[in-house]
């Protein structure tokens, strides 16, 4: 038997239709991201690994309707998708293969469904993203979008308690991973039409948006991402906490996509300005030996976790 069928059986999903649901948006979820992907197939515990599976798949596809498009046919699309997730929410069930997975997600983690709620009243802030003007804009846009798609995901490995301190603890992180984002795929984002570094920070550093967009290595520039980056690390280190306050079984995950975001600023800041016609990767040995040594400590977390219960079940 495969992992995956064995992760589906620990996880309790057992009907063929809705494994088969699980499976598409295994598929969705590798495609995103892989790094991120590879890193929770190999670090988290079988049985919360397809419901992570199912809160990120339908992220993404949330996320897809947003941003391709036309505005006209994006809001139409979102409104149409808005419409089947809140009546599956209702009714508990819905023939939509991306909700399906998320409806019987939400009964394993209840929690799940006040964020689903949550994201959906936001989510339009990235329909209707035509820039920032100022860094309050993009707090705020940190606040009404990101954070709660975010937060998705991040219920599921949340604590039974402490519920303030860990979503302060998220927001911290996200910010500083959508900000790297946002630096690191300033060329794509402008070729789409978006630029989303605000504009007084452009101001501040002496350049155009058509500077960006004609991709000119000018001094200003390279002010403007290495600032940029700096704040991504700054706002990154403020959120490595975010480790402690996750139950033992989620902390080498959680370990494991700070430590990538990492790597890409690295690869970020070797690029420099090189960053206005294309990406960095992060280092291909260093996301190896980042998921290989998570591993390692994820077995052995889980080595103890079961000889203190085996304990625990011998003294009873």
């Amino acid at each position: 038997m495969s992992a995956w069928n064995q992760a589906l059986d620990a996880a309790g999903i057992r009907d063929p239709g809705l494994r088969a649901d699980y499976t598409r948006q295994r598929e969705l979820a590798a495609r995103f991201k892989r790094s991120a992907y590879l890193a929770a197939r190999m670090l988290l515990p079988g049985p919360l690994f397809p419901h992570v599976v199912a809160a990120t798949a339908f992220m993404h596809h949330s996320d897809n309707l947003l941003d391709s498009g036309p505005k006209d046919e994006r809001a139409a699309a979102y409104a149409e998708w808005e419409k089947h997730v809140r009546e599956g929410l209702a009714g508990g069930d819905s023939g939509h293969p991306v909700i399906r997975p998320l409806l019987h997600t939400s009964t394993a983690f209840p929690r799940l469904r006040g964020h689903v709620e949550e994201y959906l009243l936001t989510a339009r802030a990235d329909l209707e993203f035509a820039g920032f003007a100022t860094e309050a804009d993009h707090q705020a846009y940190i606040d009404q979008y990101s954070l709660p798609a975010f937060m998705l995901v991040a219920c599921l490995l949340a604590p039974q308690d402490d519920a303030a301190d860990f979503r302060a603890g998220c927001r911290t992180y996200i910010d500083a991973s959508q900000r790297l984002d946002f630096v690191n795929d300033l060329a794509e984002d402008l070729a789409d039409g978006r630029l989303t570094i605000p504009r007084e920070t452009l101001e501040r550093c002496g350049v155009t948006r058509e500077d960006l967009e004609q991709a000119r290595d000018l001094p200003g520039a390279r002010e403007l991402i290495t600032f940029v980056l700096g704040q991504a690390r700054t706002t990154l280190a403020a959120g490595r906490p975010l480790t402690g306050l996750v139950p033992a079984q989620g902390r080498p995950l959680v370990r494991a996509l700070i430590a990538f975001d990492e790597l890409t600023l690295t690869a970020a800041t070797r690029k420099g300005a090189g960053l206005l016609k294309g990406s960095a990767r992060p280092s291909a040995p260093g996301a190896v030996r980042v998921l290989l040594r998570e591993y390692a400590r994820a077995r052995r977390m889980r080595r103890e976790l079961g000889r203190r219960e085996s304990f625990a079940a011998h003294e009873a």
